[in-house]
């Protein structure tokens, strides 16, 4: 048994939690699985996004120790919370664990340092908690565990809390990381520049993410269908939707969702858009453009070109079939709008914006020799984005709009959630102009070879 569980983080939390009652439920397994891959090296920094009541603290921040020092025993590791009071909290439960399962561990405690927020095992680990912002000057770790670092919503709104946060981050526990050292933060959102944020934006690419919101949406890492319940044997959807209705959307977003927004709330309910694995019949076909002329070089952060092709079957119901983006010169654009045509056939209609003035009729009628034979649809656009997304964001929250599975799908959907307060709405944009264009059409018609402008 001994053998078993130093081998494996599931086995261990199985035994560890076998007197509760409560077992690993499928969220947890998936959370199991990424706390060892970092145990083992697969990867240094662990993000773990989930719901209040999941149980992510219960498995991070207090059965992940006394497994990690079975793999580590001569190591430190410093546990932080909002407060000096949550960390010792969670310091005590480990110690305690330690203390009753040592026959398992094959470790108890040291002979010293035996307090509640700094003790040490009998293998020669040690063991730290402090709050955040709290000094931890002269103590170095090879694990960080950051557990819940924001206490409340009125913490979240305040720019100097959150600033106070991140420089702790960056001056205090950075600088206190032994070679090596390894980060997990476990939070529930609150604010689109928290810790989290803050991390995902200051360091792209670093950040092991896992993020699991309590109502499946598209694309879900468990496999869930959309709309199905985190851990459904502990909180039903109806719960759910029952909190939902209390804390509204803006809060739901965040803290149930892990997906914050500014004040202002959403317009897509994403998941409401079935994701499907292959493509419907169509009766109606577009490929709408948003356009962008500026290349990427080194920092910079340019607007995307993005083509989105739309279908439209007989029941009126719309499906996204394929995203195309670059970063581009004018030349690269255009391009890849012809190439892009060539590749989708005359049957596809394309949607393409006309810029007031003369210059965009110029660029106009130049994509229009182009794109000879195909039939393009010129169009100026009015009004906010956001009265113009209306529409489209009807049909979605209606059910009426659907995607087809594929890698491209999860950067679409997510700049969607984030319309339209996200730094980046391109693909909006090219998605609005494909369902009106569609929308426009009547039921009956089919695509012909010519060249419309509207103006």
């Amino acid at each position: 048994m001994r053998r078993r569980i130093q081998e494996s983080l599931l086995d261990w939390t199985v035994a560890a939690l076998e007197e509760t009652g409560f077992s690993p439920a499928a969220h947890h397994r998936y959370l199991v699985s990424e706390l060892e891959a970092l145990s083992n090296g697969a990867h240094d920094r662990l993000m773990i996004l989930m719901p209040p009541g999941s149980a992510k603290s219960t498995y991070a921040s207090v059965l992940f120790p006394p497994w990690w020092f079975t793999q580590h025993p001569q190591t430190s590791i410093i546990g932080a919370s909002h407060s000096r009071g949550l960390a010792g909290h969670f310091s005590r439960r480990v110690r305690a664990l330690v203390l009753e399962k040592q026959q398992y561990l094959g470790f108890g405690l040291g002979g010293s340092g035996r307090a509640g927020d700094a003790w040490s095992t009998s293998a020669g680990g040690d063991y730290l908690s402090v709050g955040v912002r709290g000094a931890i000057t002269g103590r170095r770790a090879d694990l960080v565990i950051i557990d819940d670092p924001i206490r409340s919503q009125a913490d979240a709104e305040s720019k100097r809390h959150r600033d106070h946060v991140w420089e702790w981050y960056k001056s205090d526990v950075t600088t206190r990381l032994k070679p090596g050292g390894k980060v997990v933060l476990i939070m529930t959102r609150w604010h689109p520049e928290d810790l989290g944020g803050q991390l995902l934006e200051q360091t792209p690419g670093e950040w092991r993410v896992v993020r699991l919101p309590a109502l499946a949406e598209p694309d879900d890492p468990l496999g869930r269908p959309s709309g199905t319940p985190l851990w459904p044997e502990w909180e039903s959807r109806k719960a759910l939707e029952r909190k939902r209705h209390l804390i509204g959307e803006r809060a739901w977003s965040a803290l149930f969702q892990q997906n914050p927004m500014p004040a202002g709330g959403r317009l897509f309910s994403i998941e409401r858009i079935a994701a499907v694995e292959a493509e419907p019949e169509s009766e109606a076909l577009v490929r709408a453009w948003d356009l962008a002329a500026t290349n990427k070089s080194g920092r910079n952060d340019p607007d995307w070109t993005v083509g989105i092709k739309l279908s439209r079957d007989k029941t009126g119901r719309y499906c996204i079939l394929d995203v195309a983006r670059i970063r581009g010169t004018s030349h690269q654009v255009e391009a890849l709008i012809v190439s892009t045509a060539q590749r989708d056939g005359t049957k596809v209609l394309v949607a393409i914006p006309e810029d007031p003035g003369q210059a965009g009729k110029s660029q106009m009628s130049y994509m229009t020799r182009q794109l000879a034979g195909f039939h393009v649809i010129a169009e100026r656009e009015t009004g906010s984005k956001e009265t113009r997304a209306m529409p489209l964001a009807s049909q979605v929250e209606a059910g009426n709009l659907s995607i087809v599975r594929a890698d491209w799908g999860r950067t679409l959907l997510d700049e969607m959630r984030d319309f339209p307060w996200g730094k980046k709405d391109d693909q909006v944009d090219a998605l609005v102009r494909a369902f009106t264009t569609l929308s426009a059409r009547p039921r009956t018609a089919g695509p012909v070879a010519m060249t419309i402008f509207n103006r």
